[in-house]
């Protein structure tokens, strides 16, 4: 849930189009409720939107991460383990 008083002042708002939206009561008590962090409704759904869309860039890198790994053959991990362990002995000592 997106919990931050966001302050901006006008000149540093991002260019904004006027759109009409249909929502459910559900979504809009919600808007409403996360909106007393925010100086307007728009703005905290502008920013509920913006966490979402990050959320799923951070799960396609993650699943893109993980089929990079799942793809690799076992000569390759192990391969990727020696360099690792090799790493791990030029690191300076604590």
């Amino acid at each position: 849930m997106v919990r931050k008083k966001v302050v901006r002042s006008v000149g540093s708002r991002a260019r904004r189009q006027k759109k009409s939206f249909s929502l459910s009561d559900e979504a809009l008590a919600y808007l409403a409720a996360v909106s007393a962090d925010y100086s307007s409704q728009s703005e905290a759904l502008d920013a509920l939107l913006r966490q979402k869309q990050r959320e799923s860039e951070r799960l396609k890198i993650a699943a893109a991460v993980t089929n990079y790994y799942d793809s690799l053959s076992d000569r390759e991990v192990e391969s990727d383990r020696a360099w690792g362990q090799f790493a791990e002995t030029q690191l300076p000592e604590e």
